[in-house]
């Protein structure tokens, strides 16, 4: 059933007249309350429009999702009212030229926001993704040097991507970093460790990172792989197909622990990789048996060396 109507007050009494089981409000930005002589998204309109909505359908066990305009840079727009109202916040995330979006929770009153859903966008609609895994390393090159896998977390679920780095001579002076998918200061503070501590000159290489998919990653879990698939492409040495690399590298060149490193090995071992390189200190305090080998490192020296790019 749809209504064409932005008066809040036309449709509180279609609401009570029908007493739907799931409310859609789309979007809250254009509708208006004649209470009120403000222009529809302001925020006296936004805050009235939204508690009225919100006392009718919390009185009736109405389910209600309102969707809100967001700005360029993916922030919702206008007054930050409405998320203070709501109980729940969610972001449906995705770049335009890739199919898959991911649904994140950044509030939730009755629950926990680290829960992700990801989706692939098709010609019936979103689809549910029930393996990002396997779905985002299927179209990996073999023996391509640059390339590695990570395990990364998005909430509390392991998802493996690919991360490729592409090392090129400079054409100029100054030599370029570029990073798709990962914060560029990161990239441009672990390529000065590796060049520090792991003894690879990229004074006078552009290095390009991609992660593949068009995801976006925060976790700094994903430190080692972006080092070694910098290495990697260098040396124009492929890494091993079968190994993914997990750990945290601080400024003198330590491989730190990461967070539910179980959860993230068991996600390995279910995809098929024969082997994982992980932070020692994670190493240490495993409580489970894995069937893949389990490597620790210290520094990034030692997962070089392993992988012979040192």
């Amino acid at each position: 059933m749809f209504l064409g109507e932005t008066d809040v007050g036309v449709i509180e009494e279609k609401i009570e007249e029908m007493i739907p089981k799931l409310v859609i409000i789309d979007s809250v930005q254009t509708m208006y309350s004649e209470e009120i002589s403000s222009a529809p998204g302001s925020v006296s309109q936004v805050r009235e429009i939204t508690a009225r909505i919100m006392k009718m359908c919390k009185g009736k066990n109405i389910t209600t999702v309102i969707i809100g305009h967001v700005t360029k840079d993916g922030n919702i727009a206008g007054p930050r009212v409405l998320e203070h109202m709501v109980d729940t916040v969610l972001y449906l995330e995705g770049e335009r030229y890739f199919s898959y979006r991911i649904l994140r929770g950044v509030k939730n009153r009755f629950g926990s926001t680290n829960e992700i859903g990801m989706f692939e966008m098709r010609n019936e609609g979103l689809v549910e993704i029930s393996n990002p895994s396997s779905v985002l390393l299927t179209e990996r090159n073999e023996n391509a040097a640059g390339s590695i896998i990570v395990a990364s977390l998005e909430g509390t679920r392991p998802i493996l991507i690919e991360l490729q780095s592409l090392t090129s001579q400079t054409v100029f002076g100054l030599p370029r970093r570029t990073a798709n998918g990962v914060d560029y200061n990161r990239l441009t503070l672990l390529i000065a460790v590796l060049e520090k501590i792991g003894g690879i000159n990229l004074g006078n290489q552009d290095v390009y990172l991609n992660i593949v998919g068009g995801i976006k990653v925060n976790e700094p879990a994903i430190d080692l792989g972006i080092i070694l698939s910098a290495a990697s492409s260098y040396k124009n040495k492929p890494i091993s197909e079968d190994v993914v690399a997990i750990g945290e590298v601080g400024l003198t060149g330590e491989i730190r622990s990461v967070n539910m490193i179980e959860k993230r090995i068991k996600e390995v071992e279910k995809m098929g990789f024969k082997k994982c390189i992980i932070p020692e200190s994670n190493k240490k305090v495993l409580k489970e048996n894995f069937k893949l080998d389990i490597i620790g490192a210290k520094n990034i020296c030692d997962a070089m060396k392993f992988l012979g790019l040192k």
